[in-house]
C-alpha cells in the first residue's frame, strides 16, 4: 500500500510538472509575476513593521513622526497594488496562453487519431475534455499558481520577519507544519480521486444530452421522453453526489487545518506575553510580532485550500494528456502521387475489431480494375462497410494487404492516398455554413464558384437550392437541420463530384432519396462513375443493376460474384435478397 501511495503521489506531480512545461515559453511573464507577488508579500511584512513604529512612537511620545508614518501607509498600499496587478496580470496572461495552446494541441492531435479511438469513445466524454476538463486545468494553472506564489511568498516574508524579531517563538509555528502537511497529503488523494470521478460524470451528462439533442424526433415518436429523463437525471444526480463528496472533504480538511494553525497561534500569544519575553521586547515589537503571526493564518489557510484546486487540475490534465498520449494514425508511407489509375487488389484480407471475438473480414481476395464499378451487397453485418473503410485506411488489416496500382496502401502517405478517394456516406455529415461551403469543403475551398455550381447541378442540388433565399449561399445550420434527408445526401454527392477523385466509394448513397430524386441522382451517378473505380454499398438492389460486377458478402467472406443477371440465374443469396426486396416493393 505505501508503494501504491508513493506511486500515485509521484504520478500526480509528474502530471502537474508536465502541465507546467506548457508554461515554459512564458517564463518572462512568470518572472514578472514572481516579482509582483514578491512586492505584495513584502508589503505584508512592511505593514507589521509600520505598526511597530506607530506603537513605539506613541509610547515614546514622538508625535512628530506622524507625517512620515501617514505617508508611508499610502506608499505601502500603492506598492501593494502595483505588485498585485503585475502578479495577477502576468500569471493570467501566461495561464490563458497555456490553456489556449493545450486546447489547440488537444484538438489538432484528436484530428490525427485513428478511427478506432472515436468508435470506442462517447462524444460526450470527448467534448467534456475540451470544455469542463480544460477549464479545470485553467484553474489549476491560474488560481493555484497565483495563490502559491502570492500567499507562499507572503508566508515566507512574514516568517522571515518573525524570525528576525524572535526566532524562538517562531519555532512554535514550525512544529505544527508536519501535521498540516500530513492532512494536506491525505486530503490530496481524496481530492484527486473525486475530481476524476466528477469529470467522468460530467462526460456522462454531456453524452446523454448530446444523444437526446441529436435524436430528439426519435425520442418523441418512440415514447422515449420518460426513459431519457430518467437516464439524464441519474447521470446528473451522480455528478451532484460526487461533487458533494468533494465539498465535504474540503469543508472538513480546511477548518481542521485552520484549527491547528489557530492552536499554534494561541500558544504563541500565551508564550509571547511571558514576563521574561515582554521585558526583552518593546511594545511596538510585541504588537508587530503578534500582528505578523496573525497575518500568517490567512495565507496559510489559502495555501491549504489550493490543494483541492491543484488536484482537480491534475485529474483534468491527466484526462487531457490521456488523449494526447494516444497514438496517431500510422503514416510511414512516403509515396506521393497526383492521380492514380485506380487498380485495386485485396489479397488474403482479414480484419477484426478490437475486443471482437471473430473477424469481420475473413481471407478476402478480390481484384478491381481501374474504371470498374463493383457493388458489395449482403445481409447486415456481412462486412460491406468494414471492407471499404479499409481502403482510405480508417482501419488497418489484421492480416493480408490492399494494393492500389500494385503498391501496398501503407507505402502511400495518408494525405496522398486519401486525395485519390471520394466518399458519400449513408450518414451525411454537414457543417454550419452555406450550401456552397459544404460542397466545396476543406481542400475543395479553392474551387471556383462555377465549379461548385456545376457539381451542384450534376447532383441536382440546384433544384432545391435555387428556391432558397440566397441560393447556394444560403446558410443551412448545424448538420443542415433545415434540409431533408435527400437534400443533405445530394449535397454530399455534389461534394464527391467536385473532388473528382479516381476512386469513388458510395456507401448507401441513395438510401435517403425519394424515387424522383433517386432517378435524377442515378443519371448523375452513371456520369460520375464512368472512367473511375467505384465501390458501391447498397441495400436497395435496384440501384446497382447496371454496375460491372456485384460481390455478395456473407460473414466477412465472398459468397458470390457476377453481374446482376448472372447472380439471379445462380439463384443464391443475391437472388434471395432481390426476391425479398421485389416482394416488399410490390406490396
Amino acid at each position: 500500500m505505501p508503494l501504491q501511495s508513493d506511486s500515485a503521489h509521484a504520478s500526480s506531480w509528474r502530471v502537474y510538472l508536465r502541465l507546467l512545461t506548457y508554461v515554459r515559453p512564458y517564463w518572462f511573464t512568470l518572472v514578472v509575476s514572481v516579482l509582483g507577488f514578491g512586492l505584495y508579500a513584502g508589503t505584508q511584512a512592511g505593514f507589521a513593521k509600520w505598526l511597530q513604529y506607530v506603537v513605539d512612537s506613541v509610547s515614546a511620545g514622538d508625535l512628530d513622526a506622524r507625517g512620515w508614518l501617514a505617508l508611508s501607509v499610502i506608499g505601502l498600499f500603492f506598492v501593494r497594488g502595483i505588485g498585485s496587478f503585475l502578479g495577477l496580470y502576468s500569471i493570467s496572461y501566461a495561464a490563458r496562453h497555456v490553456i489556449n495552446n493545450l486546447r489547440k494541441s488537444l484538438f489538432d492531435h484528436m484530428l490525427r487519431l485513428p478511427s478506432a479511438f472515436f468508435q470506442g469513445s462517447s462524444n460526450g466524454q470527448i467534448l467534456s475534455r475540451f470544455t469542463y476538463n480544460v477549464e479545470q486545468v485553467t484553474d489549476s494553472v491560474t488560481m493555484a499558481l497565483r495563490i502559491l506564489l502570492r500567499e507562499g511568498l507572503t508566508v515566507i516574508g512574514l516568517f522571515g520577519y518573525l524570525i528576525y524579531l524572535n526566532w524562538k517563538l517562531t519555532a512554535i509555528f514550525l512544529v505544527v507544519m508536519p501535521v498540516v502537511a500530513l492532512l494536506v497529503t491525505l486530503a490530496a488523494k481524496r481530492f484527486r480521486k473525486l475530481s476524476g470521478t466528477i469529470q467522468d460524470s460530467v462526460g456522462d451528462v454531456a453524452h446523454v444530452a448530446t444523444e437526446v439533442v441529436n435524436g430528439i424526433d426519435v425520442v418523441r415518436v418512440f415514447g422515449g421522453i420518460e426513459a431519457e429523463q430518467k437516464r439524464f437525471h441519474e447521470a446528473s444526480d451522480r455528478n451532484r453526489q460526487q461533487f458533494m463528496k468533494l465539498v465535504v472533504t474540503e469543508a472538513i480538511s480546511t477548518p481542521l487545518i485552520q484549527l491547528i494553525v489557530a492552536s499554534a497561534l494561541s500558544i504563541l500569544v500565551y508564550m509571547a506575553m511571558h514576563p521574561s519575553l515582554m521585558a526583552a521586547m518593546s511594545a511596538g515589537e510585541f504588537i508587530s510580532f503578534i500582528t505578523a503571526a496573525g497575518m500568517i493564518a490567512k495565507p496559510l489557510r489559502q495555501l491549504t485550500s489550493v490543494n483541492s484546486v491543484i488536484q482537480k487540475g491534475i485529474a483534468a490534465a491527466d484526462s487531457v494528456f490521456e488523449i494526447l498520449d494516444e497514438k496517431v494514425e500510422q503514416d510511414n508511407g512516403i509515396l506521393v502521387v497526383e492521380e492514380c489509375r485506380g487498380d485495386l487488389r485485396f489479397k488474403d484480407l482479414c480484419f477484426r475489431y478490437q475486443g471482437a471475438d471473430s473477424d469481420a473480414i475473413r481471407n478476402l481476395s478480390l481484384d478491381v480494375k481501374a474504371g470498374e464499378s463493383v457493388a458489395f451487397v449482403g445481409r447486415s453485418g456481412s462486412g460491406k462497410s468494414t471492407l471499404v473503410s479499409l481502403l482510405p485506411r480508417f482501419g488497418e488489416p489484421t492480416s493480408g494487404s490492399i494494393y492500389l496500382d500494385d503498391v501496398v496502401l501503407k507505402d502511400y502517405s495518408l494525405n496522398s492516398l486519401r486525395k485519390q478517394i471520394s466518399i458519400v456516406n449513408q450518414n451525411v455529415v454537414l457543417f454550419d455554413g452555406t450550401l456552397a461551403e459544404n460542397i466545396a469543403y476543406g481542400a475543395l475551398a479553392t474551387c471556383s464558384a462555377e465549379q461548385v455550381r456545376r457539381a451542384a447541378e450534376a447532383a441536382h442540388v440546384v433544384e432545391f437550392a435555387d428556391r432558397l433565399p440566397q441560393g447556394l449561399n444560403t446558410l443551412i445550420g448545424s448538420q443542415g437541420i433545415s434540409l431533408s434527408g435527400g437534400q443533405r445526401q445530394r449535397i454530399a454527392i455534389a461534394r464527391a463530384l467536385l473532388k473528382d477523385a479516381p476512386i469513388l466509394i458510395l456507401d448507401e448513397a441513395t438510401s435517403a432519396l425519394d424515387s424522383e430524386s433517386e432517378r435524377h441522382i442515378q443519371d448523375a451517378m452513371h456520369n460520375v462513375m464512368r472512367g473511375r473505380t467505384t465501390l458501391v454499398i447498397a441495400h436497395r438492389l435496384s440501384t446497382i443493376e447496371d454496375v460491372d460486377r456485384i460481390v455478395v458478402l456473407d460473414q466477412g467472406q465472398i459468397a458470390e460474384v457476377g453481374s446482376h443477371a448472372e447472380l439471379l440465374a445462380l439463384d443464391g443469396i443475391y437472388a434471395q435478397l432481390h426476391s425479398l426486396q421485389y416482394q416488399r416493393t410490390s406490396e
